[in-house]
């Protein structure tokens, strides 16, 4: 793989990627251990060489850490954000097993670009509460269709049971505390990591083009774990279940 931190552009895409794992981790201290069990149960269910879609994919967050560990996985990132595909494409320049496409979820046809047509697993992290509940059964009924049989599918984002509204005001209540902590001591959250890409001369005008795109938009309902492991075996899925989660957040796996 080409060296991330020299490119003819001049962006140290090592520096980016560091950055987004830091900003994220503002939201989520728990972040590596999500990717890890994502892995393990990755190894569990579809082998150490799997043909990977890191849907929704950024920066190529769980390209990077399926690669690290699974040396022989082959992945494609499919996002539609400009500035985070910049960072992904600058990564893994040079690297063959991995591609990238851009692409709409929203749009019907948003698969037709794969260069696969099924894969051994499809993972997404905390990239698809923004999508309303109606869109997101839609997407999982997708999925089902590019999933093997004997494939997964795993989801860790935020997934809200309404049914525990104490326990949910506590825990986001000491979750805040602690980000504030964080903060005083220099994190950066989600719209100032995006203030600084605005500034870098080489992401400048796809942070523009993201904006465009985007906007400022809103998360989506986040349905509880009990829904998304349902609707996945509406859609398709033998069986649907989390298999980590943490007060505010859940790994749901589905297979095939």
């Amino acid at each position: 793989m080409a060296d991330a931190t020299t490119t003819d552009a001049g962006a140290d895409w090592a520096a980016w990627q560091e950055s987004w794992d830091r900003q994220q981790e503002w939201y989520m201290p728990d972040r590596e251990e999500r990717f890890r069990i994502m892995l393990d149960m990755v190894e569990a269910l579809v082998g150490t060489a799997p043909r990977v879609l890191d849907l929704a994919c950024g920066t190529g967050s769980i390209t990077a850490r399926l690669l690290a560990r699974f040396p022989d996985a082959v992945s494609t990132g499919v996002d539609l954000d400009p500035a985070l595909l910049a960072i992904a494409e600058g990564t893994f320049a040079g690297d063959d097993r991995v591609s990238f496409v851009t692409a709409d979820l929203k749009d019907p046809r948003w698969a037709a670009g794969l260069p696969y047509d099924s894969y051994d697993a499809v993972l997404t992290a905390t990239a698809l509460h923004w999508l309303h509940s109606e869109p997101l059964a839609v997407l999982y009924g997708q999925v089902a269709g590019l999933v093997r049989d004997g494939g997964v599918f795993m989801n860790a984002d935020h997934m809200i049971d309404d049914s525990t509204p104490r326990i949910n005001a506590a825990e986001r209540a000491l979750r805040h505390r602690h980000m504030d902590q964080a903060k005083a001591a220099g994190a950066l959250d989600w719209a100032e990591w995006w203030q600084l890409a605005a500034q870098d001369p080489v992401l400048a005008g796809p942070t523009a083009r993201r904006f465009e795109i985007y906007g400022e938009h809103s998360d989506g309902d986040m349905p509880s774990a009990a829904w998304h492991a349902h609707t996945l075996r509406e859609k398709g899925f033998g069986e649907a279940r989390a298999v980590w989660c943490s007060p505010s957040d859940t790994l749901l796996l589905a297979l095939k």
